[in-house]
């Protein structure tokens, strides 16, 4: 998926969480945009990668793309280190809830992911978008009417 899909993605995913807790949702929602992009920081040309390039080329060195930055084992690690060190929840609760809609998203591609690396074993749901493709619109165009949907249960509520 493309970045701009990714942080829709994040936006939709945070609005939806915000529905079932108390966190604030302004601080949600943009910890979400953060988060949705944060497992892309081993690609080089993603927005992260592109805003950290010497950080992106070590992870990608040490990894590859789409293996343990788009695990299980990164988002634990990732909550251990929030938990530990972000004083404030609804920030690392949006970060998580962010990475986990980018890796749900790139389970969406033909390609997957390595979702429980170090296990070489490659997961993707059985329909798959093609990356900028016409898949992939359709899905940021269903991400957008859910964030409207879900953004109007939040900030207006009945």
């Amino acid at each position: 998926m493309t970045g701009k899909t990714h942080i829709l993605g994040g936006i939709t995913a945070s609005l939806a969480f915000a529905q079932i807790t108390n966190y604030e949702p302004v601080l949600l929602l943009g910890a979400g945009v953060i988060g949705s992009v944060i497992p892309d920081i081993c690609h080089g040309s993603s927005k992260i990668g592109r805003a950290l390039p010497v950080l992106s080329k070590l992870i990608n060195g040490l990894f590859g793309h789409r293996t343990f930055t788009h695990s299980l084992l990164f988002l634990v690690l990732f909550a251990v280190l929030l938990n530990n060190f972000m004083p404030v929840e609804a920030i690392s609760a949006g970060l998580l809830v962010g990475m986990a809609s980018h890796i749900v998203l790139d389970m969406a591609t033909k390609r997957g992911v390595k979702l429980f690396f170090p296990f070489k074993w490659n997961v993707r749901f059985p329909v798959t978008a093609t990356t900028g493709g016409t898949s992939e619109y359709l899905v940021f165009a269903l991400l957008s009417l859910l964030s409207v949907y879900f953004g109007y249960g939040v900030f207006i509520p009945l």
